[in-house]
């Protein structure tokens, strides 16, 4: 199977991290939503019909791309990743109609370098990143019992745990706030659909830093119209945060079926976010200059 990396000289050193698939920039950094890359299905291969699993429900495995799309704050396409305004294409004025007055407060006060993705904490929903995503179908003799939901593998996006064999959610004295949350998912004819509830409050939605509270409940639709495209309806409710709930339609586009996801490990801390100049939580820099300092000394 065929792999692909991308080696980054950083101030940490060399890092193994999978090649940014970003489509290319228009002039004057517009967005570019035709796919350009060549590790994309396209022609008739992406038109062609859904594959379908045994039980005939279609195959949503992928790999998929994302971050297909590529406009002045980065890449987008299956969710958002830079900035909600750009990455769900807004109206003017359309988020600060959206969030609540506090809400849109603390996103006005956050900075990028306090994100927890970039301390490598996990992404969150309805995040995407610039690498692979895989839906892994795992059955048992009882049929279809769990998808997972795989960013790159070993990536801080981690993985999500969707139960599909029927469970309902926990009561609230059951639920713990998660990452993910609590994720359960059913067929509506072709269509997978995913509710989950139990979010913590800790991650950002956006880039941004838009925020959310543990009462964000979500609903995804997953639907396969053809070999190259998966559309997913997606809708956010959250009333500790938003003014009403939030609708949009994201789409990802099929990678050639030989590309792999490779092993990336983001842990807590490393060097990845300092190399950048970010040091999360750590409004003074002291946390760095400390480092620094010791390292001047070996």
């Amino acid at each position: 199977m065929k792999r692909f990396l991308l080696v980054s000289a950083t101030l940490a050193g060399l890092a193994l991290m999978p090649f940014r698939m970003d489509a290319q920039r228009t002039q004057g950094g517009a967005a570019n939503s035709t796919p350009t890359k060549n590790y994309l299905v396209s022609g008739a291969a992406a038109s062609a019909p859904a594959p379908r699993l045994p039980d005939g429900h279609p195959d949503l495995s992928g790999p998929w791309d994302g971050c297909w799309k590529t406009g002045p704050d980065g890449c987008y396409g299956g969710g958002t990743n830079n900035d909600m305004v750009q990455d769900l294409e807004m109206k003017p004025g359309e988020l600060e109609s959206l969030l609540q007055p506090w809400a849109l407060d603390l996103r006005s006060k956050r900075q990028e370098k306090d994100e927890p993705y970039v301390g490598c904490m996990p992404e969150g929903v309805p995040r995407i990143n610039p690498y692979g995503t895989r839906f892994v179908e795992s059955y048992t003799a009882k049929g279809l019992t769990h998808i997972f939901i795989l960013h790159e593998n070993g990536d801080s996006g981690a993985h999500r745990q969707v139960f599909m064999d029927g469970r309902k959610h926990p009561d609230d004295n059951d639920l713990f706030p998660s990452w993910f949350g609590h994720s359960i998912g059913w067929w509506d004819g072709d269509t997978l659909v995913v509710d989950t509830i139990g979010y913590n409050d800790r991650f950002w939605i956006d880039g941004k830093g838009t925020p959310h509270t543990e009462q964000m409940h979500t609903i995804e639709r997953y639907t396969r119209p053809n070999y190259g495209t998966l559309l997913l309806d997606f809708t956010l409710d959250d009333p500790g945060a938003f003014t009403k709930p939030l609708e949009y339609r994201f789409e990802f586009k099929a990678m050639r079926p030989d590309i792999d996801l490779m092993e990336f490990i983001c842990l807590e801390d490393n060097e990845y976010g300092i190399a950048g100049g970010f040091t999360p939580a750590d409004e003074s820099g002291q946390k760095e200059k400390v480092k620094q300092q010791g390292d001047s000394k070996k």
